[in-house]
């Protein structure tokens, strides 16, 4: 059978699949003082993470490799084309972490309107304020404002209909291919990139990084929205211009962000951690649920299972 090398810190039910499949399971030690290199050549499948690069030179490395499972959606951590070239499939974990995402997304928007993190700050300080109509922390209003989704793929889609039916906000989008039942369900209207930056009161960032969207956020872009808008971000830190944004929100150009990836992770962009006003940082836990990690490891395992077992995977990502 197969040797399967984990960067994942897999669960433990999901360990055991694997090794009653007859597979030899090796758990990658991050801290120890073998790379994943020096260990490829012999391995059969991998479970790896967004975090960790697979590029041309470590797959040309491995001679036995059938599958790169990633247990994550994207996938721009791994050099697909190089995967393909050498007959290696590349597996993600689409689906299962939609809604939590948006869920994730939904509570970034809310706590950057609200304030809630600096609330938070405040009464654990004793910094209760006074009731007043001008009191500290006033808020930004959410119901019936307009929700901008930049990206109307799964993730996006859910963020709108929480938005539409949950806070009836009107629903703006931009993206590559027109969503005419999207558009039926929610009433929303497909816009320019410029349009929707224009007329948004929220703005919720779904799109893939690829070299169109690398810094799509940058100082036009924010120019170009409202002075009261509020800018989520749980596709990709790279997306983001983190210094324009930074300048931005300074400046009040923008009224608020709400940031769950940034583009040096685990770095954040210093500029962004000095801000507290009506933003709102969280270290990558858009999927972070157990039902939907545990999900994200489960549909991993399956594809390695099915490829070490010549039969097709479930997930395929292609170039």
């Amino acid at each position: 059978m197969g040797i399967v090398v984990c960067t994942a810190d897999l669960f433990p039910e999901h360990l055991e699949r694997l090794k009653a499949a007859g597979h030899e399971v090796r758990l990658f030690d991050r801290a120890g003082h073998d790379s994943l290199s020096s260990i490829l050549a012999t391995v059969d499948a991998l479970i790896c993470l967004l975090t960790d690069p697979i590029g041309s030179e470590l797959l040309n490395q491995a001679l036995h490799l059938q599958i790169v499972a990633n247990v994550a959606v994207g996938c721009e951590n791994i050099d697909i084309a190089a995967a393909e070239r050498k007959g290696i499939v590349v597996t993600n974990t689409p689906d299962v972490l939609t809604e939590s995402t948006a869920d994730h997304t939904f509570a970034l928007l809310l706590s950057a309107a609200r304030r809630i993190a600096e609330a938070d700050v405040a009464v654990r300080n004793g910094e209760f304020p006074s009731w007043g109509l001008q009191q500290p922390l006033t808020g930004i209003d959410v119901h019936g404002t307009t929700l901008g989704i930049v990206g109307m793929g799964r993730i996006g889609a859910a963020v709108a209909r929480r938005g539409h039916r949950g806070f009836d906000m009107p629903v703006l989008y931009h993206s590559r291919t027109r969503k005419p039942d999207l558009e039926s369900e929610l009433d929303a209207v497909q816009v320019s990139f410029e349009q929707l930056l224009e007329q948004s009161d929220f703005v919720c960032v779904h799109v893939p990084l690829t070299p169109e969207t690398r810094h799509l956020f940058g100082a036009d872009a924010f120019a170009r929205m409202k002075p009261t808008a509020v800018l989520i971000n749980t596709a990709r830190g790279a997306v983001l211009d983190e210094a324009a944004l930074a300048s931005a929100l300074k400046r009040r150009v923008i009224a608020g962000a709400g940031l769950d990836v940034f583009e040096q992770e685990p770095a954040v962009y210093p500029e962004l951690l000095d801000l507290r006003e009506r933003v709102v940082l969280t270290p990558h836990l858009g999927s972070a649920t157990e039902e939907t990690r545990v999900a994200m490891a489960d549909i991993a395992v399956r594809n390695v299972l099915a490829v070490l077992s010549s039969q097709p995977p479930l997930t395929p990502v292609t170039v």
